[in-house]
């Protein structure tokens, strides 16, 4: 699997979020890869609708949580899918966090440990990606991934983890978006969906090393917090802060839409992102 197999921009939604008709338009408007986020169970019984549905897009699981899908069934589903849909499936795995694994243990070993399953099942290294936000995980995806996959993170993570992942390896960032000039407006759009995440100590652990305080990430969150990881503004001004993730280094960026009309959103944003790319 190449970089343009993914496009520069793809969509990132929850795993029942796409039916197969906007994947086809989302497809015809250019982005290139459509996100399977929250978790898809291991059977990725999503993934092959809308594959059907479209032609060249790929889509990519971001992430199979690797506490509730074992690394066999995960292997049986890229094969199943890859038999009939040829080099258009990654598969991204990830650890989750502690808050909502009772099993929970070192996610490091426990990512090595499905790693070393998926590569006995034969599943392609360049066919897997690892979600990542510290050096010793992005280390890991760049070693046995084909790289890694930052959630919730302003520009500054990207410029760090290219450092941290070389030249080579794959850096697919995620990154949520607000159709609104208005940035008080905005904000409060963005406010319910982000402020989740403070909750969760991977994402305020890995917000802190960037340089937010605790101000920052006390509930609700604040306006500089929700200004670096929403882009917000004009399409123009929206596209200039996705375009800022490639200039540090991503080789893709998975927009998040938060607006209520997200598929409105993405389409006017399609062509402005096209003469960027």
């Amino acid at each position: 699997m190449a970089i343009d197999t993914l496009g520069r921009f793809g969509v990132w939604r929850g795993y029942t979020g796409f039916t197969p008709e906007q994947a086809r338009e989302l497809e015809d408007l250019g982005y290139g890869t459509l996100w399977l986020g929250a978790s898809p169970p291991a059977e990725l019984a999503e993934v092959e609708p809308l594959l059907e549905a479209t032609e060249s897009i790929t889509v990519a699981s971001s992430i199979i949580n690797i506490w509730s899908s074992p690394a066999k069934q995960a292997a049986e589903s890229f094969h199943r899918i890859e038999a009939r849909f040829p080099g258009r499936f990654l598969l991204g795995i990830g650890a989750g966090h502690p808050e909502h694994a009772d099993d929970y243990r070192k996610p490091y070993d426990a990512l090595v440990e499905y790693l070393d399953e998926l590569e006995e099942a034969g599943v392609p290294q360049r066919r897997l990606a690892l979600a990542a936000l510290g050096s010793r995980v992005l280390k890991l995806a760049a070693d046995r991934t084909w790289g890694a996959l930052p959630y919730l993170v302003p520009t500054a993570h990207t410029e760090i983890a290219r450092q941290v992942i070389g030249a080579d390896a794959l850096l697919a960032t995620e990154h949520k978006v607000v159709l609104d000039a208005d940035p008080a407006r905005a904000r409060a759009t963005a406010r319910p969906r982000v402020e989740f995440y403070l909750d969760l100590q991977n994402y305020t652990a890995n917000l802190r090393r960037l340089g937010f305080t605790d101000a920052d990430l006390t509930k609700p969150g604040s306006d500089q917090l929700y200004d670096g990881l929403v882009a917000h503004g004009t399409a123009d001004a929206v596209a200039d802060q996705l375009v800022a993730h490639l200039r540090a280094g991503a080789d893709h960026v998975a927009i998040q839409v938060l607006d209520d009309d997200a598929q409105q959103t993405l389409r006017a944003l399609a062509p402005v992102l096209a003469q960027r790319s």
